[in-house]
């Protein structure tokens, strides 16, 4: 059996957009001079491109008469059609539009935990009401693994603490801070307003591992050894509240990022270190070179709502 040379083609026939945006205000109009004003163009190509279009359908689309036109039933039967594609087709450029000026699509973030209770509530209320229309993916993630997944496509912008100095990351400090102690309420230093890390020595620590954010863990460090000591690793927590909570429970002591004092959990106090010329830093980080404008605007939001850049 020979195939047919024309088997699996596409039959529909090929409306040209000119020809059906005419053909509307043709219908809406019945009148060629006021049409083809609309149109911004002469008589001559108006009447071209409406028999064009009636050559594709095979049928007339509008009657002539001496001085007046109207629709045919061919015509009145392709006109609601006609209309739905011009709609379509407005509604698509304007979201196609929206989507590369930045104002609509996903948006997926990394945040580190201790953020919720600062700076994040506000980011994300300025930019959702600059731009309602992105949807915001939030992913709670700890340093490290929001550099993996930036790596891996998998996050689009990381706000976390310390990003790592890598050439196909790029990022912003939105805010500097101080370590506090953190103790347990009826530890003996907490009569103290400002405690020396040396008074630390001999104390159990509860930290965040290295792996999960190493800039930190190595700043806590730097403050103890600066002191005079190893810091004893009692516990380890992921998350900055977990820390808290085990001071709380009085498996520890820790030094922690002055923002911790806004986890007001009972048991657990916060104090001033002497000496606190350590600070961590917490930043906004995305891949070097992206073009995304979903990420363009977002940084925008950021330095707008943080850094108040205007």
């Amino acid at each position: 059996m020979e195939d047919s040379a024309d088997h699996g083609t596409d039959h529909r026939p090929e409306l040209a957009l000119p020809q059906v945006h005419a053909f509307v205000l043709l219908a809406e109009e019945l009148h060629f001079g006021r049409t083809a004003e609309r149109l911004g163009i002469a008589q001559p190509p108006l009447s071209q491109q409406i028999r064009r279009l009636e050559a594709k359908v095979g049928h007339p689309l509008f009657t002539r008469g001496p001085g007046r036109i109207a629709l045919t039933p061919s015509g009145h039967e392709l006109l609601p059609a006609a209309r739905r594609a011009l709609d379509e087709l407005a509604t698509g450029l304007a979201a196609a539009r929206r989507t590369g000026d930045g104002e609509q699509g996903r948006l997926r973030i990394g945040f580190s935990a201790s953020l919720a209770l600062t700076l994040l509530p506000g980011l994300l209320r300025t930019h959702r009401d600059r731009y309602p229309g992105v949807d915001l993916e939030i992913r709670e993630m700890t340093t490290a693994p929001q550099v993996t997944a930036l790596r891996e496509q998998l996050l689009d912008v990381g706000l976390l603490r310390e990003p790592p100095r890598e050439p196909w990351l790029a990022s912003e400090t939105l805010l500097s801070e101080e370590f506090v102690a953190v103790l347990p309420a009826t530890h003996r230093l907490t009569a103290r307003r400002v405690v020396p890390v040396a008074a630390l020595a001999d104390e159990p620590f509860v930290l965040l591992p290295r792996e999960a954010g190493p800039t930190v863990h190595d700043r806590i460090l730097r403050l103890c050894r600066a002191s005079g000591f190893e810091p004893r690793l009692g516990q380890q927590a992921v998350e900055w509240q977990t820390v808290s909570a085990l001071v709380g429970a009085g498996l520890g002591v820790s030094l922690a990022p002055a923002s911790i004092r806004r986890i007001r959990l009972k048991g657990v106090a916060y104090r001033r270190i002497d000496p606190s010329g350590e600070r961590t830093t917490v930043a906004m980080a995305w891949r070097a070179g992206e073009q995304s404008p979903l990420v363009a605007r977002f940084l925008e939001s950021a330095r707008r709502g943080v850094l108040g850049e205007e």
